[in-house]
Formats: C-alpha cells, structure tokens, sequence
C-alpha cells in the first residue's frame, strides 16, 4: 500500500477476494460484477481462476487500437511464447477445472486484444487472442482426455 500512498493511486481489489488482504487500507477499493470500467477503454475483467476474483486488465486502445491484455497470473505467459496456462494453484501445479477455463476464455470473448503481458519480466505473447483461444482448447483436451 505504500506506493498507492506514494503516488496517491486506489487499489482496485475484487470484492470476492476481500478475505486474502491481509492489511486493510483506505486505498482499496473493492468493486463487484464482472467488469469494471476504471475509464473508457479501459476495464477490469473478473475471470476467477486461482482465486474467485482474479481479474485482468483490458486497455481497448493499447497495440495500436488491437488490444491489450494486462493477465498477471490469472492467464499465466508460459516459457513457449505462443502458449499461456491457467492453474489453481502454481506452486503446487494443480490445474482449474475444464469449465474454469473454459469461462475464462468465455468471458475475454468480447475484448479485442493483440497482446498479453503476464506478471514477470519478459512474459509476452503476441496475437494474443488466438494464442489463448489455442491454448485454453488444448487444455480443456488434455483435462478431459
């Protein structure tokens, strides 16, 4: 909280990941839906995935008007830049279920995007829409055999 102080910035939170803070602060702001717009163009996504409110970011002007995605872990840049993955837990490598998935990729249906950025140095994948439709598919095949 100290850089949202610094910079004088809110932190939006998803309401449905209230119980994980684990030091409250004026400047969370915990919104509630599936989307959120903090200004035209730019919106906060509610997937779930490894928490019930993992959310994403979606800048519609970013990549020259093509979209941007902003995924930290939520939709996890694999070492194969054309791949991303989606888990329950990383450091236990438990996958979400197919239908997890699934309305994940649902629900990104609606935003254009040409790029993702995940959450580390270096994490990103071009024609981003296709390669996350690509790899959700591949995943859900592998999950149900």
């Amino acid at each position: 909280m100290e850089w949202s102080r610094a910079f004088d910035a809110p932190v939006y939170l998803h309401a449905a990941d209230r119980e994980w803070v684990q030091r409250p602060d004026p400047s969370i702001v915990f919104w509630e839906g599936d989307t959120h717009e903090l200004e035209p163009g730019v919106a906060l996504l509610r997937l779930g995935g490894h928490y019930p409110g993992g959310t994403v970011l979606h800048w519609a002007a970013g990549q020259g008007g093509r979209g941007v995605l902003l995924s930290g872990d939520i939709v996890q840049v694999v070492s194969d830049r054309r791949w991303v993955s989606f888990m329950y837990s990383y450091p236990n490598l438990i996958p979400l279920p197919a239908a997890t998935v699934t309305g994940m990729v649902d629900a990104l249906g609606p935003y254009p995007f040409a790029r993702l950025y995940g959450a580390w140095f270096g994490r990103v994948v071009d024609d981003a829409k296709a390669a996350v439709e690509r790899s959700a598919a591949r995943y859900v095949a592998a999950l149900v055999g």
